[in-house]
């Protein structure tokens, strides 16, 4: 090993031990929540399988779904969207609004879960107050947003981070040699080997989901960055989020039969129930529909209804508008190149939208931290006893030579 190397390895090594110690705390129950995340929608359904005792696949016009919502929920909140499912044996999901505790505090979002065929309400949930809701809060502010919970989140993954690329500096063998750094019996203890190894093979998809988590922790320097590289829309409004038009003319199933329409062999993901936003003329504005820097802007059109779609092999999410007053139906342009970006960080964190085996990687990366914890933690405390041994064992043979 060159002396260049050794000066590194002396300097990495206790950031890569300090780091793992100091954040110990927070960085495996990070880890562990963001790994259950990744299987959300079944720890959910094993959790509570009254949501989910669908008798079927067959969908029913949406209005029949609202209908059943607004009958559960008895006034306590407003439905703005229907969630369709996309595979069979899950159930739909009409997404509601219930108005915030506090003045300063955000819309309450409350999940009906309905029976595909039947449309009969399963069950009314309260998001964040669910275990999934929860485990979300946690993982993205440790349930402190008004402490700064989400940059706390976002440090830790700045941490995490250098803990994976340390770790692959500190793995390799001091010989230069690589085939042989893949051996099992690196050193005498099991803890080390286990340390070792699969610090190893998880050590690049660890750097990748800590650099995109720490990307979704600071939303607002993440995209002023992406923007300045890349072309992306401006932030507008959230979809049912913004006032729901309370004399549409359009029913729901007439705004949806539109939208597929428009898109042969499209699958039905989402629609929004629709919304104004409010400006001098009291007409809604349709943002996104313009790609950005265009000198016409945003178009007054009225209230609209936002459909997304699942097009041919649901490898792309189409998102249609459909003017409530004439029923006019235009498909939103393709994200820019900055926003598609942003999205694949959000699926690469999520380990969604790329196939089960980065799933499982994924939830490999939530689980891996709690044995490098572990095992970190007894090198550790064996280094330390080893040190003291051998210092005390210098001391004897002195005392013993004089």
């Amino acid at each position: 090993m060159s002396n260049l190397a050794r000066r590194l390895r002396a300097i990495w090594w206790p950031i890569h031990r300090w780091i793992g110690i100091g954040l110990a705390v927070l960085l495996v129950p990070i880890a562990v929540s963001g790994a259950l995340l990744v299987w959300r929608d079944h720890l959910d359904a094993l959790i509570h399988p009254s949501r989910y005792a669908v008798t079927g696949a067959h969908l029913v016009e949406p209005s029949a779904y609202l209908a059943s919502a607004a009958a559960a929920l008895e006034t306590r909140a407003q439905p703005v969207a229907v969630r369709f499912p996309l595979e069979e044996g899950w159930p739909v999901i009409v997404m509601a609004r219930r108005a915030p505790h506090s003045e300063d505090g955000p819309a309450r979002v409350v999940n009906i879960y309905l029976d595909p065929p039947t449309a009969r309400a399963l069950e009314v949930v309260d998001f964040r107050s669910s275990f999934v809701g929860w485990l979300h809060r946690f993982h993205e502010n440790l349930t402190i947003p008004e402490y700064s919970g989400r940059a706390v989140v976002g440090w830790v993954g700045v941490g995490m981070l250098t803990l994976a690329l340390t770790g692959i500096w500190l793995w390799w063998p001091r010989n230069g040699a690589f085939l042989p750094g893949l051996r099992w019996r690196r050193a005498p203890q099991s803890t080390t080997n286990l340390h070792h190894l699969l610090g190893f093979w998880i050590a690049i998809p660890l750097a990748v989901v800590s650099f995109t988590g720490v990307y979704l922790s600071f939303p607002q320097t993440a995209r002023q960055l992406m923007s300045s590289i890349v072309a992306m829309t401006p932030q507008g409004p959230r979809p049912g989020f913004g006032a729901i038009a309370s004399n549409a003319r359009l029913t729901p199933d007439a705004a949806l039969s539109a939208a597929l329409a428009s898109e042969p062999g499209a699958r039905p993901a989402v629609i929004f129930l629709p919304t104004v936003s409010a400006n001098a003329g009291g007409r809604g504005r349709v943002r996104g529909a313009e790609r950005e820097g265009s000198s016409e802007g945003a178009r007054d059109i009225g209230a609209v209804w936002r459909v997304q779609l699942r097009t041919v092999g649901n490898d792309e999410i189409a998102t249609v508008v459909v003017d409530d007053r004439t029923g006019a139906v235009e498909r939103l342009p393709r994200a820019l190149a900055g926003d598609r970006a942003a999205q694949w960080m959000r699926w690469i964190h999520e380990g969604s939208h790329s196939g089960p085996i980065w799933r499982f990687v994924v939830f490999l990366t939530g689980i891996f931290p709690v044995v490098f914890v572990v095992t970190g933690a007894i090198m550790w405390w064996r280094g330390r006893r080893d040190r003291a041994a051998h210092r005390a064992s210098g001391r004897g043979e002195l005392e013993a030579a004089e």
